[in-house]
């Protein structure tokens, strides 16, 4: 009973939980209930029974409801007088009221997270500071702070002397951080200069002598602030706190700097605190990073926090799973209460022990159950958060949680990527930045999320950068602020439209900013110095704005758009919400030819994806077709739009024909038949017999049942025929609309209307069929292999205008080398009006014609009479006229001609010296100086040009090759090659595109034998810091080192060249003035390669350590996929290259060196199993027991490690999609954009004991193996097979006979695909 009730207060705003507090304590409250109260008291009534009985005289009170207020309670036991003990024995009831619930006090800790949000809206920043007299609205009394903060006041009072709040006029106020280190400084200056104990510091001399600089009170409050106060004779005294000085001073110089040289970092901080004071690194804890595994170690603050509000669905949710990859967890708070988590993520090693297994089974298996564990559309997540209990009633209600997360990201992997070019300056003149990149569900990377598409919410971004920086990311600028000394500033960005945070995007940089003057919505930022390539960049953007926004009529969904360019992109174009980040390889000026239809339709790409795929997201991984598909068609509307039908309908041509050689490499589900057939005239009914066969039996292709467009011209017209493709159709009869004429010419109607003049003598007589075409709309996934007559192809080429028939056309002539496809061809290349492509597509089957009619040709080498008709002086047909590339069709077929040219052969199968002196003299004598274009590309080609004309060195004799005997012919082309890299070295060309042919040149130079094969080289210019795409050149060379094959000098050969007369080549590279091609070491030796086997290892070694190494995470990629097509050997052959280092080395890429990159990971993937198949690789050593045998348990258990060759080969990968896309793939064959989402599994019924190779896999096993003990006493196992009764005996008495087993029937054993999930057990009998 409450005899003097204390002063209670019941605290909390309308989204809290109340609490009830007195003068110094808080509790929670809580309802309780007491259904069993009527037990305690024997003989209770309730109030309405004692209401109805007049005879309960001594009732003071009843409540008729279930419950009681907590303040009437307290009023009615004070007006009861105040009795014995012994009186309330002696009455027969005294009952304030009755109630089956109460409130239960639980006491608790003071909520005051919140009191510092409150005081830092308006910190104090000087008695001088204009803010502070003008604001405030921001500042706290007493009474407010206890009418906003769910604490006692006596708990209020000590939070605000625990963080250094003081009064100032009335108001409490904690000082701006600037502010308490300028006063703080005074302090310690003062004690140095007169020469304090650090433990007796005087306040009345600080006062006298500080007041001046600042308020007294200011002074005796930073005394208190970083000192213990105390009174010694009558004076008052600080002693000086060490550890808070120096983790201030450490915070002062921590806070304008990103990361400090820790050596360097604690020499300064020694020397900047008060002399006495010894600094340790144990002082920062919890304020700053150590990194001790970089080089130089460095030190940095911890800066990083995210705020998640959740509302919970369900009511006992007791655990948040967060996405958080890489990010250092230091606090987690649910609304403003502590919680504890953990952290565990299972892809940083995909298989943890350490598995002698090295099969991809097994490791898909164990990736795809990791992948899982982590998924957030299941509920999953890498950070695992407790929910307080004190919450579970919050939770229960269904109440808003928020979820606070202190979090540090030091050298990241992947998620974001640093570009700091290695040059003088700070960083903004360096042109430092950093931006977000990754595959699909890699915003997890860099800060704690829910990384699901499905998971769509409001987000307020703040990024505080340098002042020199600007931070670019989703959403509207609300506002920039800066800091007080003007160092820093604070970008606040909010995004209203609910997004997922797949789709959040960062960029910071010293981005120079360019706003759309046709649409100042849209927003363009770049590198420093690039600005005048950003405006000819995106100067066409708002017309793709305009024609989405009409052909969808709704407008841009968002209310800005921001495109960035920035350097060493992961992929050429990233689109997230509101922005989208390009690679800044994609700014060019209005000079380029080349690159502006490529650059306009990445652009036009990222703003179809805005409205779907960003404003649009999907359920989950099985809609990210709908979205690609949408996105795709409206771009595709686009182009057709810009670049016409032509350039369209070639696309679509050549992405079917992507997907359909990808299709039957790899295996799919999408790809329908093969389709190939021919025709017969039945000339008696007059139709068509067109034969269609299906072949289905291919790599990912399925029989096709549907309707089939199939189109005939004839004489008299073009008409469309639907044929029913059914089960077992094979021949289909299509009436012939036209009978068969005698006249040789004649006016014939095309699909597109037109009349056109035909010469008919080259058709057979007694036929009206001109041409055929099967799925002329490509409506379905299929490749065509349609035979037709040698001049239906060439009537098709010449007089069909669709460009895809034409290149149908093309490709089809190459096996018909006769003078009317010629003539065909040549008549195409005149053709103006002919689409670019086309002609350039017939340049190159020309070459192929010329070389099959080699020796029946006649007149010039194919091509050059019409190049220089077309391109050279009339008078001199070897000199080319001045550059004009007005006309773009022109200059297309400019550039590919001479390249076509070089392919050409004489009968000896060298390139005809004609030729090559002409592509030499179109080099000598290109001038541009009167173009308005760039002739860049143009050049790139002509050194493409040579290098096709390069064949095969011909050794006569035995002969050795010397400098002396070098063939005058390649002599030429080396100085060409070594005059355009020298002056490339002064000039460089745009995309640095004609080093990048040179590179390639030189290459083919070293594989027919003409110079020594050293990758030096190539080495040099694949080293970091080069242009990308020189880098890659470079890679390409050294990737074709790591074969054993196409070995273009013998030991002996290389020996006999440096004893001859020094290095191929080197007369020239020295004269020049330019680096040495294949060393710098002038020992003859060394230029001697070991041995093809060694330097394959070596360089494959070298690509291998630059996939771990490398800054660019498109260099990695880009060395895995370029290894894998182009393997050092594949899972079929025999290569000394394949060891067990190998493998291990591989194996540790793809499980745990690739855990920062879903990209990665998958190439790592696919070029193991291009080398080493799904099966344990070969060359591991055979493990000691293929079966253990437990007598005791009575079972016999497969050994793990073993999966036979057969098995797997037989085996067909399933593709399951996981929910993120991070899963496994194989033969990745898209460069930049395409990653596969598949991951291989091993079925389970494919597990047990088989008899041999070549039986059955895959069928059921009985219980098998069944050990017997015969009438010998020799013990035998018998294995039965489930399709036959035959039973094979093996000894098993000694260790021979049991090795025997082991080493001969390996080819039986297959491994299970889980470790421990083998459900194969064998009876035993003695």
């Amino acid at each position: 009973m409450l005899r003097r009730p204390p002063s209670l207060v019941i605290r909390g705003e309308k989204d809290e939980q109340a609490v009830l507090c007195s003068k110094d304590k808080t509790y929670d409250m809580k309802i309780a209930d007491t259904s069993n109260m009527l037990l305690f008291i024997p003989g209770c009534k309730t109030p309405e029974q004692l209401n109805a009985d007049p005879s309960s005289c001594n009732i003071i009170h009843s409540q008729a409801s279930n419950s009681l207020s907590l303040q009437r309670i307290f009023q009615k036991v004070q007006d009861v007088p105040h009795e014995t003990p012994q009186d309330y024995s002696e009455s027969k009831a005294l009952i304030a009221g009755f109630s089956n619930n109460y409130w239960e006090l639980r006491r608790c800790r003071p909520k005051l997270k919140k009191l510092r949000k409150l005081l830092m809206e308006d910190p104090y920043e000087g008695p001088d500071s204009r803010k502070d007299q003008a604001l405030t609205f921001s500042k706290y009394t007493t009474e407010d702070l206890l009418s906003l903060i769910q604490a006692s006041e006596e708990e209020i009072l000590h939070q605000l002397q625990a963080i250094d709040a003081c009064k100032i006029e009335g108001y409490w106020r904690i000082l701006e951080f600037d502010y308490e280190m300028k006063l703080l400084n005074h302090v310690t200056q003062l004690i140095d200069s007169e020469s304090w104990s650090l433990s007796k510091v005087p306040l009345r001399t600080c006062l006298e002598e500080l007041g001046s600089l600042e308020p007294r009170e200011m002074i005796e409050h930073i005394l208190l602030s970083y000192g213990r106060k105390y009174v010694d004779d009558g004076e008052v005294y600080f002693e000086m706190h060490e550890d808070k000085i120096c983790r201030a001073v450490a915070q002062m110089l921590l806070k304008n700097a990103v990361k400090f040289n820790l050596s360097e970092f604690q020499e300064v901080w020694q020397q900047s605190v008060p002399e006495g004071m010894t600094t340790r690194l144990d002082q920062l804890k919890g304020l700053a990073l150590v990194d001790k595994s970089s080089r130089p170690e460095t030190i940095s603050l911890l800066k990083g926090y995210v705020e998640l509000t959740i509302f919970p669905t369900v009511a006992n949710l007791n655990r948040i799973k967060l996405n958080s990859k890489q990010c250092r967890i230091y606090r987690v708070r649910v609304n403003d209460l502590e919680a504890a988590f953990i952290y565990n993520d299972p892809t940083l090693e995909v298989c943890h022990q350490e598995s002698k297994q090295r099969n991809l089974n097994y490791f898909s298996n164990a990736y795809a159950a990791a992948v899982s564990a982590v998924d957030p559309d299941a509920g999953n997540g890498e950070l695992c958060i407790k929910v307080p209990s004190e919450l579970w009633k919050h939770v229960d209600e269904l109440k808003v949680l928020k979820v606070h997360i202190n979090f540090s990201l030091d050298q990241p992997k992947g998620g974001l990527h640093f570009v700091v070019p290695n040059m003088e300056g700070n960083m903004a003149e360096r042109g430092a930045h950093v931006f977000s990149c990754g595959y699909q569900n890699s915003t997890r990377f860099w800060f704690p999320c829910v990384d699901s598409y499905s998971e769509l919410c409001t987000w307020k971004l703040e990024y505080t950068v340098d002042a020199a920086m600007v931070a670019v990311s989703n959403g509207d600028l609300v506002e920039t602020v800066y800091t007080h000394d003007m160092r820093k500033k604070t970008f606040h960005y909010m995004l209203t439209i609910p997004t997922a945070a797949s789709n959040i995007s960062l960029a910071i940089g010293p981005f120079e900013i360019l706003v759309d003057p046709y649409m100042h919505e849209v927003t363009h930022f770049c590198l420093p110095q690039l600005l005048p390539l950003l405006k000819h960049t995106t100067s066409y953007l708002h017309e793709v704005f305009e024609f989405y926004e009409e052909i969808l009529t709704c407008r841009y969904p968002y209310s800005c758009f921001k495109t960035v360019f920035i350097d060493e992109a992961y992929v050429e174009v990233a689109a997230y919400a509101s922005m989208s980040i390009f690679s800044t390889n994609l700014l060019h000026s209005a000079m380029i030819i080349d690159e502006t239809p490529l650059t306009r339709r990445c652009l036009a790409q990222a703003l179809a994806q805005q409205f779907f795929g960003c404003f649009i997201s999907r359920m989950s991984w099985s809609d990210e077709w709908v979205l690609k598909g949408i996105s795709g068609y409206i771009y595709g509307l686009w182009m057709k739009k810009t670049f016409g039908v032509n350039e369209y309908r070639h696309w679509i041509k050549q992405e079917l024909d992507k997907i359909v050689a990808y299709e039957l490499k790899t295996g799919g589900v999408l790809l329908h038949p093969i389709f190939g057939g021919g025709k017969e005239k039945d000339k008696k009914r007059n139709v068509l017999e067109l034969e269609i066969k299906q072949d289905y039996t291919s790599p990912g292709t399925q029989k096709y049942v549907g309707p089939l467009k199939v189109t005939v011209q004839e004489l008299d017209g073009s008409f469309n025929h639907t044929l029913q493709i059914e089960e077992n159709s094979l021949k289909h009869d299509i009436p012939c609309h036209s009978k068969s004429r005698r006249n040789k010419k004649k006016k014939i109607p095309l699909m597109n209307g037109e009349e056109v003049d035909m010469d008919l003598s080259a058709m057979d007589a007694d036929s009206p069929l001109l041409w055929i075409r099967i799925d002329p709309d490509m409506s379905v996934l299929r490749k065509v292999e349609f035979e037709q007559s040698d001049f239906m192809w060439q009537y098709q080429l010449r007089y069909e205008r669709d460009v895809v028939a034409q290149e149908e056309a093309i490709l089809a002539l190459e096996k018909f080398p006769t003078p009317a496809s010629r003539l065909a061809l040549t008549d195409i290349l005149e053709q103006e009006q002919c689409f670019y492509r086309v002609r350039m597509l017939a340049c190159f089957c020309l070459a192929k014609i010329a070389n099959s009619m080699v020796s029946t040709w006649t007149g010039p080498p194919a091509m050059k009479s019409l190049f220089t008709r077309m391109f050279c002086c009339k008078t001199c047909p070897n000199i080319v006229k001045t550059n004009n590339f007005m006309n773009f069709q022109s200059y297309f077929l400019q550039k590919t001609m001479p390249v076509a040219m070089a392919l050409l052969r004489d009968v000896h199968n060298l390139c005809p010296k004609e030729v090559l002196m002409f592509i030499l003299d179109l080099i000598k004598y290109n001038d541009n100086r009167k173009n308005k274009f760039s002739d860049n590309y143009y050049r790139a080609e002509l050194i493409d040009a040579l290098a096709n004309s390069v064949t095969p060195a011909v050794s006569v004799n035995n002969e050795v090759r010397t400098l002396d005997n070098l063939n005058p012919d390649v002599r030429l082309i080396l100085e060409e090659i070594t005059r355009f890299l020298n002056m490339e070295k002064l000039l460089p060309s745009y995309r640095h595109t004609i080093t990048v042919s040179c590179l390639k040149a030189i290459r083919v130079l070293q594989k027919n034998g003409h110079v020594p094969s050293d990758p030096a080289l190539f080495k040099s210019y694949a080293e970091y810091g080069h242009f990308i795409d020189v880098r890659i050149a470079a890679l390409e060379a050294v990737v074709d080192y790591t074969k054993d094959d196409g070995r273009s000098l013998a030991k002996s050969d290389g020996r006999s060249l440096v004893e001859s007369g020094g290095l191929l080549l080197l007369r020239f590279w020295a004269s020049s003035g330019s680096e040495e091609w294949f060393s710098k070491s002038q020992n003859p030796q060394d230029y001697i390669p070991s041995g093809p086997v060694d330097r394959s290892y070596e360089e494959l070694q070298w690509l291998l350590d630059m996939v771990q190494s490398d800054p660019v995470p498109y260099i990695r990629h880009k060395i895995l996929d370029m290894l894998t097509k182009n393997p050092p050997f594949t899972k079929n052959m025999e290569s000394p290259l394949c060891n067990e280092a190998l493998v291990d080395q591989l194996w540790k890429l793809m499980n745990s060196g690739t855990s920062h990159d879903w990209r990665l990971r998958c190439g790592a993937v696919d070029l193991y199993f291009t080398l080493f198949g799904l099966s344990r690789p070969s060359c591991l050593p055979l493990p000691e027991l293929g079966l253990v045998l437990n007598l005791k348990e009575k079972k016999a258990v497969l050994n793990p490690t073993i999966i036979p060759e057969a098995v797997a080969n037989n085996q067909e990968p399933v593709n399951s999609t996981t929910n993120h896309g991070q899963s496994v793939g194989f033969q990745n064959t898209e460069d930049d954009h395409l990653i596969k989402e598949t991951a291989s599994s091993i079925s389970g019924h494919q597990q047990g004991v088989k008899r041999k190779a070549d039986m059955p896999l895959g069928s059921p096993l009985e219980p098998g193996q069944i050990l017997e003990k015969n009438e010998d006493s020799k013990v035998k196992l018998k294995i039965r097979f489930s399709n036959s009764q035959e039973e094979e005996e093996i000894d098993m008495d000694t260790v021979h006979d049991s090795q025997a087993f082991i080493y001969h029937h390996l080819n039986m054993l297959e491994r299970p695909s889980t470790p421990g999930m083998s459900k194969f057990i064998g009876k035993m009998t003695v």
